[in-house]
């Protein structure tokens, strides 16, 4: 039986930040649209990521669209970092406003897309095993939505309950209560769900491999008057993030930590400490390229580390010695205090690693430990992982994972598009700001440009877009030597791809900042889409 194969202007992956948008523009611009989610409804990753204590480290005022006034003043935050349930509300709201569920089709997993040459169309084989197409070929997967389950020995013969923080059930309530738990990693998603299980478990062991910095969040209800006075003011603060080097409206530092004396600095970090979130990671200008510098803020945290933490072995496994902020800056609730529990205990596994997941629990090489649930608190395949687990095919039959030779060779233009792959947009991909950015304002700013894109082709009647090859090594050496002026790249984390074993390393994300990166892509707009060759056809 003949199936009828359904044609679209564009297929969008993903119905998070990212395709939300997405789907909003292109169909306000008269497209046809399809969103394809993996999962029962809107949110992207705070769709999945539903563990205890999960929470957004950019404020929330910040952490939202910007496109719509309206939008903005309909929706009121409760406190200063939202949970996970209100940033999921929050996105369903925003779903109910624009009637976006029409054009989403959920629970359907996009296995392939492959380039018709030929025909100048992107064939896309669903998990149901039908197939649409489109003209226009649109990733919006995420960078942190492949989660890494780490293959342990024996894992299939535990009695217990097994979760990934990133695959958290949907329909359960998980029930600590009494029970021996184990929670492995001690990364963003770990530090904020351990406190949490902690206040259940009858026994909670912490394997830890690297320790972390953190700073705590000071997370509060957010005042009347606070929230009156931020929608009223929506245009500059719009204005502001958009302009700014991380996308949030912060005044940045105009001093070196080195050009103030001990007592000075000190002060400055411990009022960043004392008010909570991120304010130790921007506290001076030399922060991340300067060693010495790096080393004040280090060495505070240790200092914090050693004042909260009663017992002094315990507190010296929790210290941390990579360079502050080249890991992901993190930020908590009652972290550290946690280890004065007395059903808290610390294992370091660089010292006393991980041999298998037994029966009745986990094995390391010189103890045994019997839990009733295990946590993988793991992390992801970030950057290039979610690409890569799709068979993406342009030009020739070859493969993004090809393409990019595994994550070897990582190359795009603006992280936006690949040489070799037609008409397909990638939103916050692998070397633009994404991550080390307020999200939000960087999913905005990659759906703008892609959708006046797709307006100037169709405006000019040009058919086909492609980055041209030697732009992208352009974009790729320039993304390398600004990291290379940092101290990111020395240090081994999920940025650079260290987390996974096998992954080849390369630090995949644009440091330049977002004003910068923003100003970038508008003069190559305005140029005509410099960089990118623009191919009319007799085709339509």
């Amino acid at each position: 039986m003949k199936t009828n194969i359904q044609h679209f202007d564009a297929i969008v992956i993903g119905a998070g930040f990212s395709g939300l948008y997405m789907l909003h523009r292109l169909r306000e611009d008269g497209l046809s649209v399809r969103v394809y989610e993996a999962g029962e409804g809107v949110g992207g990753t705070w769709f999945w990521n539903r563990y205890p204590g999960a929470r957004c480290d950019s404020e929330s005022v910040y952490y939202n669209y910007t496109f719509s006034e309206e939008l903005y003043k309909e929706w009121t935050w409760t406190s200063r970092y939202p949970e996970q349930p209100e940033i999921l509300r929050y996105l369903n709201f925003v779903a109910d406003k624009f009637d976006l569920r029409s054009d989403i089709q959920f629970n359907t997993r996009v296995q392939s897309a492959h380039y018709d040459e030929k025909n100048n169309r992107w064939t896309i084989n669903l998990d149901d095993h039908t197939n649409v197409t489109a003209k226009y070929f649109i990733t919006g997967v995420g960078c942190l939505s492949a989660a890494n389950v780490p293959n342990f020995k024996g894992i299939e013969s535990f009695k217990g309950e097994w979760y990934h923080t990133g695959h958290w059930p949907r329909n359960k309530v998980v029930d600590f209560k009494g029970k021996r738990v184990g929670i492995i990693g001690t990364g963003s998603s770990g530090v904020q769900a351990i406190p949490v299980i902690a206040e259940q478990a009858g026994l909670l062991t912490v394997f830890q491999r690297t320790p972390q910095y953190s700073a705590p969040a000071r997370n509060h209800l957010y005042d009347p008057e606070y929230i009156r006075k931020s929608k009223a003011n929506f245009k500059e603060i719009k204005k502001q993030m958009r302009e700014s080097t991380g996308g949030q409206p912060v005044v940045p530092p105009t001093q070196s930590a080195l050009e103030v004396n001990l007592i000075e600095r000190n002060k400055i970090y411990e009022d960043s400490w004392k008010n909570g979130g991120l304010g130790l990671f921007g506290a001076f200008t030399d922060l991340t390229i300067d060693e010495r510098a790096n080393e004040t803020v280090a060495e505070f945290i240790r200092s914090k580390i050693s004042e909260i933490v009663h017992d002094s072995e315990v507190a010296k496994k929790l210290m941390p010695y990579y360079y502050y902020g080249t890991k992901r800056p993190i930020i908590d609730t009652n972290y550290y205090e946690t280890y004065n529990r007395g059903n808290v205990s610390l294992v370091d596994v660089k010292n006393d690693s991980i041999e298998s997941i037994t029966p009745n629990g986990l094995k390391t090489i010189n103890n045994e430990y019997e839990l009733d649930v295990v946590v993988f608190a793991t992390g992801y395949d970030g950057m290039t992982g979610p690409l890569m687990k799709i068979d993406i095919k342009g030009k020739d039959g070859i493969s993004l994972k090809e393409k990019w030779d595994g994550g070897a060779q990582t190359r795009t233009y603006l992280g936006i598009a690949n040489a070799g792959f037609p008409n397909m947009f990638m939103i916050t991909g692998p070397e633009s700001p994404s991550v080390l950015s307020n999200m939000p304002v960087s999913i905005e700013q990659h759906v703008e440009w892609i959708a006046d894109c797709i307006q100037f082709l169709r405006t000019k009647e040009i058919d086909i877009i492609e980055a041209n090859v030697d732009a992208e090594i352009e974009w790729s050496r320039h993304c390398r030597e600004v990291a290379e002026a940092t101290l990111f790249t020395k240090t081994d984390s999920w940025y650079t791809g260290a987390n996974i074993k096998g992954k080849p390393r390369g630090f995949q994300i644009y440091l330049g900042g977002v004003g910068a990166y923003r100003k970038k892509c508008d003069e190559i707009a305005t140029n005509g889409y410099e960089g990118f060759v623009l191919t009319s056809t007799a085709v339509h």
